[in-house]
């Protein structure tokens, strides 16, 4: 059985330019059909241009930005969720001045990140 408790201080980070990641429930902690990420992003910095098949989530619980969705773009503060869909292309930039941390729900596991070409985007924190 997997553990139920997770210090999240015990587990691996991993960056891409200006961004901070940590897989705080997925695959190696024994879950089947969610991923959860924890990331911070440095003023400035942002999220590739990306697409998964399954639904997002995110909770921005500290700094501001904005979301490029399918082409759209929509900006936001803390304590705000914002929801993805399936296959929907997106970005997220902190335009902020302080770093912006957050949660994601990710409803696949393991995720299959892709580019908006749909051509497999290997990430550091994914085995394969």
């Amino acid at each position: 059985m997997p553990m139920p408790v997770v210090r999240n201080d015990t587990l691996p980070r991993f960056q891409i330019p200006g961004l901070e990641h940590q897989t705080v429930a997925g695959p190696e902690h024994g879950m089947k059909t969610l991923e959860m990420w924890m990331q911070t992003i440095a003023p400035g910095a942002g999220t590739p241009v990306h697409r998964h098949a399954c639904e997002e989530a995110i909770l921005i619980l500290r700094g501001s930005g904005r979301i490029t969705i399918e082409g759209v773009d929509l900006d936001f503060g803390p304590n705000s969720t914002l929801q993805i869909p399936s296959d929907a292309i997106h970005q997220i930039l902190n335009t902020g001045t302080e770093e912006m941390f957050l949660i994601a729900a990710l409803g696949q596991a393991p995720v299959r990140v892709c580019t908006a070409d749909n051509q497999h985007m290997p990430l550091p924190w994914q085995a394969s």
